[in-house]
């Protein structure tokens, strides 16, 4: 029986890759570089230090790869100003679950300083149980630390824990946490074959994830 649920966020909560998209190609561009499908691909849903070293190991930058990070920060807090959008089906999951008195909690591989303004914009910052990000794991999905720290918070088995993610190396992690992972299906991840996923969902709302419960 599933007794809480963990969400991911950039892409699964927010539809926030175009602006991730965004800010690449301005940290590349600006290097004489051009961000690719195949770069974003490679990254989607793991942490900044993973994504950062890929690019210096890719292009040969000099910088640190968390002058990199804070950099490509820079530039998705300005795109963000530009606007972005929930994903479909969450206000109406997240309700379902405060009036199930299911706990929820935000594993992100994503850095606090993105999460927090994220979060802030759309006024969720206190919709959620607890928040794990980049800095509260020595090791990023597709490992499954961050999952295994989230039933701890959650004081459950992670059997007994929803994942919801958008990005394959979520549902690894996830897989490889022991826990039930739904992948939610989304335009940026119309290639992903999800084979680790326990389900694949067509949006927060689809009636298969509340029939978890």
């Amino acid at each position: 029986m599933i007794k809480a649920v963990a969400f991911d966020m950039d892409g699964l909560m927010f539809d926030t890759e175009d602006t991730y998209w965004k800010a690449a190609s301005a940290l590349l561009g600006k290097r004489g570089h051009i961000y690719t499908d195949e770069l974003c691909h490679a990254v989607m849903g793991r942490p900044p230090k993973a994504c950062f070293e890929l690019f210096k190991e890719t292009f040969g930058f000099p910088e640190p790869w968390q002058d990199l990070q804070r950099e490509s920060e820079d530039f998705f807090l300005q795109f963000l100003d530009d606007g972005y959008s929930m994903m479909p089906g969450l206000p109406e999951l997240l309700e379902y679950l405060d009036r199930h008195n299911i706990p929820k909690g935000i594993c992100t591989s994503s850095s606090v300083r993105v999460v927090s303004e994220v979060l802030r914009r759309k006024d969720l910052d206190k919709r959620f149980h607890f928040i794990l990000t980049a800095e509260d794991i020595s090791q990023g999905k597709p490992h499954p630390e961050i999952y295994w720290k989230a039933a701890k918070q959650f004081g459950i088995p992670s059997d007994e824990m929803l994942v919801l993610e958008d990005s394959t190396a979520g549902i690894q992690a996830a897989a490889n946490a022991g826990a039930v992972g739904a992948a939610v299906r989304a335009k940026h991840n119309a290639h992903c074959l999800f084979t680790e996923a326990a389900l694949i969902a067509d949006s927060l709302n689809d009636p298969k994830i509340k029939a978890l419960f």
